[in-house]
């Protein structure tokens, strides 16, 4: 039993083993739909280990063995142990996970994973469909910047132990740029440093190439006073000191590339297309985002490349609207919100990613950028493609009073029914390629539900 999958990507054997090999191959290549998390990543394919969690306090300890090391052709970890909660593991009896590598020609690789465990093929394939798929874009979307004349460079990251900073800090690093955690708490190691909110210290960003600012608080919750200045005072001032700080670092950065949000548009904007040049549509994320847009200007001002990733809707079932929403599907219990006549403007988390990676390197971005996917859907069309993904019926509509008791009047006006077609003008204009601009294709990938030709 067990599996053995094969693929071939458009990288040569070196390339393919070097990204597996470098940090953040585990977080890109675990599927986001399983309940699991990367507790510790191996040091090493050769002898290292890699310790994942699982629901209840429980561990899955993966070690490579040094005997079937063998790079650039092979690597293999087997099912270890590591304390008494990786014990319950081993009621699956065995697995060994041979990766190999072989050469098609110089441009192309074929990827195999062998899998000897009880646990059935069919239980595995979307596992293997979801990480070679994966692969298989990241390496591409690398290639794609290497044959614009990118190489890769130091990034510092803030925020990194959110959804979008741990997903890209692994994009990156398995590219193989320089990663340097902006942490709160005492650094460990080069690749962190301190970063104190209230006052960076002068040498934060000696030595980087380009700033990537993620961190601030979670929007999601009931707009209480409270958690509204929450979401204003973890903005403003930490993003404007972090754009002096990078403004007067002589050997610093010369991008600065800022978290945004399509909240600046306002929440019943209708059928209007909205592009990086609409105004603001009021409300209390319309002055959140203006403000917090405006607090990068001290880098702007000293000649820094700046831009505003303006986000919408991220897919992904590790967090945000997904993660809410699967378990009522899964279970038949999901339906259209409200009139289902809304528009979603949405994009895929992989899709974000890439949008921060061009952010990074093309001179061409410059201010705000809409971070949408070309095809924005209405509330009742996503709750019909999301249900026909899940082989779930959507027949239970979401009462109006619904969101309010959870978010409070304004926080379901402004989140969970807001109505806005916003249009990614400047990505499209660059001629930028979206891996998943289908709202069906996202969900599957993001689900485990692919396709057998996908």
């Amino acid at each position: 039993m067990g599996i053995e999958y094969s693929s071939v990507v458009d990288a040569s054997r070196d390339d393919v083993f070097d990204w597996h090999s470098r940090r953040g191959a585990i977080h890109r290549l675990l599927p986001p739909w399983q309940p699991m998390n990367v507790v510790s990543e191996a040091g090493s394919l050769a002898d290292g280990r890699a310790v994942l969690g699982l629901p209840g306090g429980l561990r899955w300890v993966a070690d490579h063995q040094r005997d079937a090391y063998d790079p650039p052709a092979r690597f293999v970890d087997e099912l270890g142990r590591k304390g008494v909660m990786s014990l319950p593991a081993g009621l699956v009896g065995s697995w060994r996970h041979e990766h190999r590598f072989e050469e098609v020609d110089g441009h192309r690789t074929r990827v195999t994973d062998r899998v000897d465990t009880p646990i059935p093929e069919r239980l595995l394939l979307p596992t293997f469909r979801y990480r070679h798929r994966q692969l298989a874009e990241d390496l591409a979307s690398h290639r794609w910047a290497r044959e614009q004349g990118v190489r890769p460079a130091t990034v510092a990251v803030s925020g990194t132990s959110g959804l979008v900073g741990t997903a890209l800090t692994a994009f990156l690093s398995t590219g193989g740029y320089r990663v340097i955690h902006l942490v709160r708490r005492t650094a460990r190691g080069d690749d962190e440093r301190r970063w104190d909110p209230e006052s960076p210290a002068a040498d934060l960003f000696e030595g980087v190439d380009a700033v990537v600012h993620l961190a601030g608080a979670s929007i999601a919750g009931r707009f209480t006073d409270s958690h509204k200045a929450a979401i204003r005072e973890s903005r403003i001032e930490p993003t404007r000191r972090l754009a002096e700080r990078a403004a007067s670092t002589a050997n610093g950065p010369a991008t600065f590339v800022c978290a945004s949000a399509i909240g600046l548009y306002g929440y019943n904007r209708g059928d209007e297309p909205l592009d990086e040049h609409s105004t603001g549509g009021g409300g209390f994320l319309t002055d959140v985002v203006t403000d917090w847009e405006a607090a990068t200007a001290p880098a702007a001002d000293a000649g820094l490349r700046v831009v505003n990733v303006r986000t919408g809707v991220v897919q992904t079932p590790r967090g945000g609207t997904l993660q809410l929403m699967r378990p009522l599907f899964t279970a038949g219990l999901g339906g259209r919100l409200g009139s289902g006549r809304q528009w979603l403007s949405w994009i895929d988390l992989d899709d974000l990613l890439d949008v921060y990676h061009r952010a990074l390197y093309d001179p061409a971005l410059a201010g705000p950028v809409n971070a949408v996917a070309p095809e924005p859907v209405r509330n009742e069309e996503y709750t019909r493609v999301l249900a026909d993904v899940l082989h779930r019926p959507a027949l239970v509509p979401v009462p109006g009073f619904g969101p309010k008791l959870l978010l409070g009047e304004q926080g379901a006006r402004e989140l969970a029914t807001a109505d806005q077609y916003v249009v990614p003008r400047r990505l499209l204009d660059a001629g930028h390629t979206f891996r998943r601009a289908s709202l069906e294709d996202c969900l599957r990938h993001q689900l485990g539900h692919l396709l057998a030709a996908s």
